[in-house]
Order: structure tokens, then C-alpha cells, then sequence
């Protein structure tokens, strides 16, 4: 299995591999993408009354969960329908494989409890997320 695919399967808990390993660069694409890019992801979670959980990715410690529910919520279905469709799963799985993701690509991404936008660059963000295979 390549890191993709060993990446995704650490960070994707019980879903496949495979699934988690085409959805990654989708949603890093798709966050690169979305207004004020991870920065204004994050201020979406804060007002769709998320501020809580994805201020517990952005620190040190324990990352909240959330639910597929919760994300509905607070993405576009412009987001959800572009990951579907590179991913090639139906919005139901990737919102589930979200609930796992997410949570993780966001800490990596806000280094020191601040986004870098440059974290996002798909090279340094897998760097930061291989540390979770070890």
C-alpha cells in the first residue's frame, strides 16, 4: 500500500482505504478552494455553532468529534458534491469519512493553533499526516 493509502486507512478508522485515499486530495483541494480557504472553513464551523470542536483541532489536545450531521450543517453542498464526485462515493459515505478526516487535516494544517495556508500545499500536508503511521 503506498502512504496515501496507508495515510488514509490510519486516518480513516474502520472506512476502506481506498475510499479515504481518494477522498484526501479532494478535500484538501476543495478547502484550498473554499472562500478565505482554511481560514474561512474554520469561521463557517465557528458561526454554524461548531466553535468548540474546530477550535479542539486547531489546539493541542484532544480533537473533538463531529458527527456527518454536523457537517452538513456547516458545508456547502457544493463542497460535499464536488468530494462525492472525485471521490466517487455517494455524499452519505463522504460525509462519514469526513467525520474522520477532517478533524485531523485541520490540526495538521494549523500548526502552532494558527491556519497556514501553506500547510496545505498537498506535499507538506501529507508530510505532517504521516507522522500518525509511526
Amino acid at each position: 500500500m503506498n502512504i496515501l493509502g496507508s495515510l488514509a486507512s490510519a486516518l480513516g478508522g474502520g472506512q476502506s482505504p481506498l475510499s479515504a485515499a481518494s477522498l484526501l486530495p479532494a478535500l484538501i483541494e476543495q478547502i484550498k478552494k473554499y472562500p478565505g480557504g482554511l481560514t474561512g472553513l474554520i469561521e463557517s464551523f465557528r458561526k454554524g455553532g461548531l466553535g468548540e470542536i474546530v477550535t479542539s483541532w486547531i489546539g493541542s489536545g484532544q480533537n473533538l468529534p463531529v458527527s456527518a450531521d454536523q457537517l452538513r450543517a456547516v458545508l456547502p453542498d457544493s463542497m460535499i458534491g464536488a468530494l462525492s464526485q472525485a471521490s466517487g462515493q455517494d455524499n452519505g459515505s463522504v460525509l462519514s469519512l469526513l467525520t474522520s478526516l477532517l478533524p485531523q487535516v485541520v490540526d495538521k494544517a494549523t500548526p502552532a493553533g494558527q491556519p497556514d495556508e501553506q500547510a496545505l500545499n498537498s506535499g507538506g500536508l501529507l508530510g505532517a499526516l504521516s507522522g500518525l503511521l509511526k
